[in-house]
């Protein structure tokens, strides 16, 4: 046998050692790096939930106060240019816009643009002061040297489209995490209590969950939107849709915990655990769920997209959140008129930012899915 050939022999019974001794994470993290949709779905996702976090720092303006720029109301996206018939220039600019009235439109208000007078763009200016990670700053990414600069437009109000999609990102983002844990813990203690013990335990606790997934969420929303009083703030209306939410997103989950602990609760090491005088929260905490760790992370993952889901469809109908709160249900509600389609088509960019979030999540639920699943690579 050649040297170079020993060599290939010690590498390959290397990486069968690294296999047979690897943790069943490493292993999911293996299988799932090879599918490239779903690490391209990861990036994304990893790219929207920062861009949330950060979105005080990374947007130029508070996307809650109206009126801001009047001279721009329904405004069109302002795109950086470097030339134009002017010449050339090293800064990215924009241009000066007015509001006026003319007789050709019948004295009704118009947006002219002054290609002369420049706005250049600057990075890390001062701005509105924002509260980040508990502390407080007042730079910004970008801003304008005069007046104001808006890249994805202005809506009715003159509020910055491009401010309000990323905290709406946030937002978003938040009621999913609020409502997926609510989920979580529900769906743990429920399923978890239901599998282990079954009997009449498991019976009571199979008829609340299912009396709990027939319940149709939009007629309860309905219901529960006509008690939820005019004088809550914006901040309990969230946090109740988030509860609102997790209370009704455990029953699958609770379903697919009961069956894998029905199926393992009678296996030798529960039977020894429960020799030594091990207690029933200890064996289901301690050995059953961590033996469905991996399924459980791809159930949460999976269930992100349909609490957003949720939350868009509910403020989109005007039964979730509402102004000043900057939610994607929230800013759907704008694009819902023939004037906004025909004139304004700039309000459908949140559509597009909402689109790709979802779909970032499918992909990366969908490959987790297939990297948690032990027979994966005997099917192919």
């Amino acid at each position: 046998m050649t040297d170079a050939s020993q060599v290939d022999a010690k590498v390959d019974q290397k990486l069968k050692e690294a296999y047979f001794t690897a943790s069943q994470g490493q292993l999911i993290w293996t299988r799932f790096k090879k599918q490239k949709a779903a690490m391209v779905g990861a990036w994304v996702l990893v790219i929207l939930i920062l861009s949330g976090l950060f979105a005080p720092f990374l947007t130029p303006y508070d996307p809650t106060i109206a009126g801001r720029d009047k001279e721009y109301l329904n405004g069109a996206p302002q795109i950086p240019k470097f030339w134009d018939e002017n010449g050339f220039s090293a800064r990215p600019f924009v241009y000066t816009t007015t509001r006026e009235r003319s007789i050709k439109t019948n004295f009704r208000w118009i947006t002219k643009t002054d290609r002369d007078a420049r706005r250049y763009v600057v990075f890390f200016p001062k701005g509105d002061k924002y509260k980040l990670f508990g502390m407080k700053f007042d730079r910004h990414l970008f801003g304008a040297d005069v007046g104001y600069i808006h890249l994805f437009g202005t809506d009715s109000t003159g509020k910055d489209i491009f401010s309000r999609t990323f905290y709406a990102i946030n937002t978003s983002m938040a009621v999913g995490t609020i409502g997926v844990l609510i989920a979580f813990v529900m769906a743990l203690l429920i399923g978890g209590i239901s599998g282990y013990f079954g009997g009449w335990i498991d019976s009571v606790l199979q008829m609340i969950t299912d009396t709990v997934r027939t319940v149709p969420a939009i007629p309860l929303f309905m219901a529960l939107a006509a008690f939820i009083p005019d004088t809550w703030s914006a901040e309990e209306r969230f946090f109740f849709i988030s509860i609102i939410l997790g209370f009704i997103g455990w029953p699958t989950l609770a379903r697919r915990v009961r069956t894998h602990l029905l199926t393992e609760r009678n296996q030798e090491y529960v039977l020894a655990a429960q020799l030594c005088g091990a207690s029933a929260p200890h064996i289901i905490r301690k050995h059953l769920l961590p033996s469905f760790t991996s399924y459980i992370i791809v159930d949460l993952v999976i269930s992100f997209p349909y609490m957003v889901l949720s939350e868009t469809a509910l403020s989109f109908i005007g039964l979730g959140l509402k102004d000043p709160v900057n939610s994607l249900g929230v800013m759907l509600q704008n694009v819902t008129s023939a004037d906004v389609l025909l004139n304004y088509q700039w309000y459908f960019i949140p559509v597009i930012f909402f689109i790709i979030l979802v779909l970032a999540f499918v992909f990366v639920g969908d490959g987790l899915r297939d990297a948690a699943d032990p027979y994966a690579d005997t099917k192919k």
